[in-house]
């Protein structure tokens, strides 16, 4: 386990050092002026210049990856001061440094993704089961219908539907916003509770679907009907040998939803009028600014490494047929 932890970590680093090299050449292989850019309209040639040296714009193309990458590794030192490890530069439109402008919004979207996974695996594998066993009976049927029926939904076309519901027409609820959980617990659970329902809809019909199906094809597995031919009772063989076994491609898809959505849960934010990361990468975006659009594309690619390891490092505690090394 130790061995294959440390293989895949240094393996990480370096698929992160040549995402940081792509990204950066890629960027700055575009024929605009980046000072300029800094500066903003009506900026005198001094101004430029002067922005050009301070942001070592002026220096060698490979020398300013060479600062960029050690600055992630030791920090940077900038006018504006020192920027600490990891650092990922001064953003062009708010001469803010790149990552506490992340860390700003990384909180809203970790609350969201981590409260709606909690919701929809519940309720989505929950339903899977109940699918599972009552195989064949108008359960199953009304189960599978529901799911077929609400996987075909998107955010962007069920957020504004319950918006105007419960927010605007009843009045049940306010306009979703994020409150810090240590500032006040119950203010960030009702604030973020519509965001969630949303995410949780779309994202069970897909689980409960994924289950039903995982959990139909281990109940053929061999050890399984051994089981059941040793006289093991139905509910034990059911979760303690079909349900162990079908959490493989379900842990797999589990770690390709939460990486996408910690990446920027764009669509999520905008529909909700959410400040997160995925609304701050389409910021930078729009403005141009290329210090922070990076930052968040190598925020989002450490993410999605490190839940790869923690996906594989569960297929072997759920399956110990899975040997990792």
């Amino acid at each position: 386990m130790l061995q294959f932890l440390i293989r895949r970590l240094s393996g990480a680093v370096v698929i992160m050092f040549l995402i940081g090299a792509f990204t950066f050449f890629l960027f700055y292989s575009i024929p605009q002026d980046f000072a300029q850019l800094a500066c903003g309209k009506n900026c005198s040639p001094e101004n430029i210049a002067v922005i050009r040296e301070n942001l070592g714009l002026d220096k060698p193309i490979t020398t300013q990856f060479w600062e960029f990458m050690m600055g992630i590794v030791s920090g940077r030192d900038f006018p504006q001061g020192h920027c600490a490890a990891p650092c990922l530069g001064v953003s062009f439109d708010s001469g803010d440094f790149v990552w506490d402008s992340i860390m700003d919004r990384f909180p809203l979207t970790l609350s969201l993704t981590v409260g709606g996974l909690v919701i929809f695996l519940l309720f989505g594998l929950g339903t899977g089961l109940l699918a599972a066993w009552k195989r064949g009976t108008a359960v199953d049927k009304i189960v599978s219908g529901a799911s077929m029926v609400l996987s075909s939904f998107q955010i962007y076309f069920l957020g504004p539907i319950v918006l105007g519901l419960l927010v605007y027409q009843t009045g049940w609820f306010e306009n979703p916003k994020y409150v810090p959980f240590t500032d006040n617990p119950g203010s960030w659970f009702v604030g973020m509770l519509i965001p969630w329902a949303v995410m949780a809809t779309i994202f069970t019909a897909q689980y409960t679907r994924m289950a039903r199906s995982t959990m139909i094809e281990q109940l053929q597995e061999e050890h399984v009907r051994t089981a059941r031919a040793k006289g093991m009772r139905q509910r034990y063989v059911f979760f303690r040998y079909a349900w162990r076994g079908s959490l493989i491609p379900i842990v797999t898809i589990i770690g390709m939803d939460l990486s996408a959505l910690l990446s920027g849960a764009v669509v999520t934010e905008f529909t909700f009028d959410l400040a997160g990361i995925g609304r701050l990468a389409v910021e930078g975006s729009l403005t141009k600014d290329l210090p922070l659009t990076m930052g968040v594309m190598l925020f989002g690619a450490f993410f999605i490494l490190i839940l790869n390891i923690v996906v594989d490092l569960a297929y072997a505690y759920i399956d110990p047929r899975v040997r990792l090394a």
